[in-house]
């Protein structure tokens, strides 16, 4: 094969690539389909944060998360589930929220992925110290969040500012709108990794939500969960 040869393939390839809705390799993010008693959720991963995505991924297939709850629901903030603990957790008995596979995941914080409502992120252990914010190698909690305008968003920047000189805790113009109009939890920007997002089903994620709970934030009425990999 000549060099014309490869010039045409090379063309092809940036053609191919141009074509409006074409996606490339980055772009093409992998759904895990979230089956509840209370409604079906999918969610894509990020693929800027293969660190947390892979460990998910290979949770699911294992089927690690079936028969687990969404064990803490609280209203305007999130949903939380992934403790294997809560399998066999007794009625009305509180959800420690320390069982896991027996390791963490390093943190992954991407600023573009902010605490959106329907963000996909990893919890962090509750014991011992963290400084490195490592992620719980299992535990995940999805944002139902509030909506915040644009200036209380600008004050909570300043406050984090002023907490963590030399750090820019600042949004794009794209960030302060979604957080004015779909709402988050933008507190835990920067803390947290994101690593995916609800592309269906929003509303299953209100209805775990607004679920009655207990002192400890777990529901009254069991929120089971099922996963798998869509093809």
């Amino acid at each position: 094969m000549g060099p014309r040869s490869h010039r045409w393939k090379g063309l092809l390839l940036l053609a191919f690539l141009s074509v409006p809705g074409v996606l490339t390799a980055q772009e093409v993010r992998t759904r895990v389909e979230i089956n509840t008693t209370l409604g079906r959720m999918v969610v894509a991963l990020y693929n800027e944060t293969p660190k947390h995505r892979d460990n998910f991924l290979q949770l699911v297939r294992t089927h690690y998360y079936d028969s687990t709850l969404f064990h803490r629901a609280v209203p305007g903030f999130m949903v939380q589930g992934g403790d294997p603990d809560s399998r066999l957790a007794a009625d009305r008995h509180m959800v420690m929220g320390r069982g896991g596979p027996g390791h963490t995941v390093p943190q992954e914080v991407d600023r573009r992925f902010i605490h959106k409502k329907g963000a996909l992120a990893a919890a962090q252990p509750t014991e011992g110290a963290n400084d490195e914010h490592r992620s719980h190698g299992s535990q995940f909690f999805l944002v139902e969040g509030e909506r915040w305008s644009p200036g209380d968003l600008q004050l909570l920047v300043q406050r984090k500012n002023e907490k963590e000189p030399g750090i820019d805790h600042g949004y794009t113009p794209d960030q302060v709108k979604t957080y004015a109009t779909a709402g988050g939890t933008p507190r835990l920007d920067g803390t947290y990794t994101v690593f995916g997002e609800v592309v269906e089903g929003l509303d299953v994620l209100d209805r775990i939500a607004a679920v009655p709970c207990d002192a400890q934030d777990r529901p009254l009425t069991d929120v089971r969960i099922w996963m798998r990999v869509l093809p």
